[in-house]
């Protein structure tokens, strides 16, 4: 399957009559967009209100709380749309061609749906953790219904976030791109004749699904109702694959970090140099030992049958998923293939506990993101979107994380993105 992206530059975002791109500046009418957003019936029920700001690299700005981090694009050449089974209708994406409007998000924020939502700080130290510091961003602040169950909020905005990227990635369908990629995987058969010599490998991407606010969608499915399966790698570039949680900030993984997983384009970066990238198994994280038995079996069946060299595992979250990385690992090694992992720690705040919940002397290829009890002190900005009132509630934060000064004192747990477990950040360890 071959796919195209068209890269187009945003370099600012500014609020007009009329929504457009030109010159490297998107302009937008924030009014327009919050009317096509506030279709959808849900929005609408569980909405009570929604408006816009920007927030660009550099300023005195926090966001939070976070929710989601979505990259506007438009599929303009090939079959399916933008976050199929969700928005476009269920057709398999992943070929043809997509823009992409590059260095800018949708930002989700506003009163807290669970209490492991994030913070970006746009400057100071806090910036220096997370990526999304270094793009535009356009946030989309909203505000619950009353007495609407968390659940049903997280939904409503999760869409109303895609929406607004949909409507605003269509703006790119007839722009020339600064940048054009082409990526490509060949079938079994075909790839095994093309690169004879070269290393089998593929990625099994775990995917966070333990539960109520805790959901990954693949094609608008739950992933928790599906079993250890295989997707091209196209698919997961190509808006396949949306989160739909609200695991710890630090190692969350927003639907920006699918839509640009680092695993999947270091892979592509040497698949016909170094190895043969032959696929992505996409594989639950399960509450119950019988689940979680279940998937790591069907994840190492699945690589002993494509015959596999080597695999690179990531994980989302901590604790309970270390278990089913750790059998997933452990079962793969056992089918003789070799494995490396991608994962966080929480290791206290001294570094000094047991960074992960579960361990095996097969697991000895390990790539940490970091350590996400590390504490730190995020200055005051001078301009807070969406509401500090949660600051002290989020995960990693404490009874007085918010100071009397406008500081926060809390682990890096509660910036988004800090310690990724995609290698989606700047923290690791050797």
């Amino acid at each position: 399957m071959k796919l195209q992206l068209g890269f187009i530059e945003i370099r600012d975002i500014r609020f007009s009559e009329e929504t457009k791109v030109e010159g490297g500046v998107l302009s937008v009418n924030a009014d327009e967009v919050l009317a096509h957003v506030f279709q959808d019936e849900e929005v609408k029920a569980c909405i009570k209100k929604a408006h816009f700001d920007i927030a660009r690299p550099g300023e005195s700005v926090r966001i939070t709380p976070v929710k989601d981090v979505i990259e506007p694009r438009v599929k303009v050449e090939g079959p399916g749309g933008q976050f199929p089974g969700v928005i476009a209708k269920v057709d398999t994406v992943g070929s043809g061609r997509t823009h992409v409007l590059r260095g800018m998000a949708v930002v989700t924020a506003g009163p807290i749906v669970g209490f492991q939502e994030g913070i970006i700080d746009m400057s100071g130290p806090g910036a220096e953790y997370t990526g999304f510091s270094k793009l535009v961003n356009l946030v989309l602040v909203c505000e619950p219904a009353d007495d609407i169950q968390p659940h049903e909020y997280e939904r409503a905005v999760r869409v109303a976030g895609l929406r607004a990227a949909v409507y605003i990635g269509e703006f790119a369908r007839d722009i020339q791109p600064d940048e054009v990629k082409e990526f490509e995987t060949f079938g079994i058969k075909e790839g095994m004749e093309k690169f004879p010599a070269l290393p089998r490998v593929a990625y099994v991407h775990m995917l966070q699904s333990q539960g109520l606010l805790h959901d990954t969608y693949v094609y608008g499915v739950d992933a928790k109702r599906s079993l250890t399966t295989i997707l091209l790698p196209t698919e997961t570039m190509d808006g396949a694959i949306i989160s739909g949680n609200c695991v710890s900030a630090c190692d969350k993984n927003t639907t920006y970090h699918h839509q640009n997983n680092p695993v999947v384009a270091d892979l592509f970066e040497e698949h016909g140099k170094t190895l043969n990238y032959v696929c992505n198994i996409i594989t639950n994280e399960n509450v119950y030992l019988a689940d979680k038995m279940r998937s790591s079996d069907w994840t190492a069946k699945l690589c002993r049958l494509l015959d596999l060299d080597g695999v690179i595992v990531s994980q989302e979250g901590f604790g309970n998923p270390d278990t089913d990385l750790i059998m997933n690992t452990r079962k793969i090694e056992q089918q003789g293939i070799k494995t490396a992992i991608i994962t966080d720690e929480y290791a206290g705040q001294d570094g000094k506990s047991q960074s992960l919940a579960d361990a095996d002397p097969l697991a000895d290829a390990v790539v940490t993101g970091g350590n996400a009890n590390q504490v730190i002190v995020l200055p005051k900005m001078d301009k807070v979107i969406g509401t500090l009132d949660y600051v002290d509630k989020i995960a990693g934060g404490h009874a007085g994380s918010l100071r009397d000064d406008g500081s926060i004192e809390a682990e890096i747990q509660v910036i988004t993105g800090a310690t990724n477990e995609m290698g989606f950040g700047y923290l690791s360890a050797r």
